[in-house]
């Protein structure tokens, strides 16, 4: 569990395909206070630390996460918003976020606000994920509050210490981002049928 508090930017520092599977090895600045066995959230993806090596630490890509997420994407030198499980005691200063992406999305729009910047993503209506004003997402790992939303397109407003210490410095008119809809909105919308 996660709370899309983004803690440091990694580094892909080398790519390795085998049969299906991708396995992504990653510089941090917290790698040398990982552990085997240890789950990471990388941009959003919650993948399994399987080795270290100094400055970097290795995970595994199964074809499953390849296709819900935006890792087929990625290529040697990108950076990637990476946040360490949460412990028990912390305090939970984003959201609930498991690390399970529900499906991509595009952005659209990017528009500067005089003190914030507002982006604008779209993502394929037909998976029925929805979004709802002032409600939680998650992109590419990063907590954020819609502040607005329609049937398959939100916004989210991001203020300059989040732009700098996050991807979206990094994000234009047609970057792919990983999403995960709010976990309460999920069970809610199960038990009112709409995602069956």
């Amino acid at each position: 569990m996660f709370t899309g508090i983004v803690e440091t930017l990694g580094e892909i520092v080398n790519i390795e395909k085998e049969a299906e599977n991708v396995h992504l090895y990653i510089k941090s600045t917290f790698t040398q206070e990982l552990k085997i066995d240890q789950s990471v959230s990388h941009n959003g993806v919650c993948l399994t630390v399987v080795a270290i090596d100094a400055s970097v630490f290795k995970v595994t890509a199964i074809k499953e996460t390849l296709l819900k997420t935006s890792i087929g994407e990625w290529s040697v030198g990108d950076l990637v918003n990476l946040e360490r499980g949460l412990k028990l005691g912390d305090r939970l200063d984003g959201h609930i976020v498991q690390g399970h992406v529900d499906q991509t999305a595009v952005c659209k729009d990017i528009k500067d606000a005089e003190g914030s910047t507002y982006f604008t993503f779209e993502y394929d209506a037909d998976l029925q994920n929805i979004t709802i004003e002032k409600g939680s997402i998650t992109i590419d790992g990063t907590s954020l509050t819609v502040v607005d939303s329609g049937k398959n397109t939100f916004s989210v407003a991001i203020i300059p210490y989040t732009l700098e210490n996050t991807l979206f410095k990094k994000y234009k008119v047609g970057t792919t981002v990983n999403l995960e809809f709010d976990v309460v909105g999920k069970y809610v919308k199960r038990i009112m049928g709409l995602g069956q």
